[in-house]
């Protein structure tokens, strides 16, 4: 996956950087919060939209996102989760009919792991993030994908993220940059 180690000047300091190739395969919008304040109720429906490409707004969120203007520096303003975990799950519980938008994450890829960007700067397409910490799996998953799915997804529930600067991110192949 690593193709080469370069040197990039970002305000007259030289800050290296690597640069990986990256797959944005799925993006998805939800206009509301399905699980989040819902604790001992049943969950809502607002569903998600799958789109073929999304505005990200610096210390905002998603433009259309339920997360957008969630609150001030919001660690969650996005997330990211790797096809490969997807599939592994999907595998592990039988699904029948599994939709990627039933796992709540906004940016569905492959080539990168994931946790890999947790603590570290970096851009999708000129796209600054912030790889704030784990997507940890709630016990929600076990409604939103099926019994089991919450301890299958632990420590590999994807990222969430803070957007650092603004920029359209679009399905297909992409240059990921993680700033060392």
């Amino acid at each position: 996956m690593l193709k080469w180690l370069e040197n990039v000047y970002l305000d007259n300091l030289r800050i290296p950087s690597v640069m990986l190739n990256l797959e944005i395969l799925r993006i998805f919008i939800s206009p509301g919060h399905d699980f989040k304040g819902r604790h001992g109720k049943e969950r809502l429906d607002h569903g998600s939209q799958s789109v073929d490409s999304v505005e990200c707004v610096a210390g905002r969120g998603l433009e259309g996102d339920r997360f957008f203007d969630y609150r001030d520096d919001f660690k969650g303003q996005m997330t990211f989760f790797d096809l490969a975990v997807a599939e592994a799950v999907e595998r592990k519980i039988g699904f029948v009919d599994f939709e990627l938008s039933q796992l709540r994450r906004n940016v569905i890829v492959s080539g990168i792991s994931l946790n890999d960007l947790i603590g570290k700067r970096f851009e999708v397409n000129g796209v600054g993030f912030f790889g704030s910490e784990e997507c940890s799996p709630c016990y929600w998953m076990n409604e939103a994908l099926g019994p089991g799915a919450e301890s299958l997804l632990k420590g590999r529930g994807g990222l969430r993220c803070r957007i650092l600067s603004s920029g359209t991110l679009r399905l297909g192949e992409s240059q990921l940059k993680v700033i060392l």
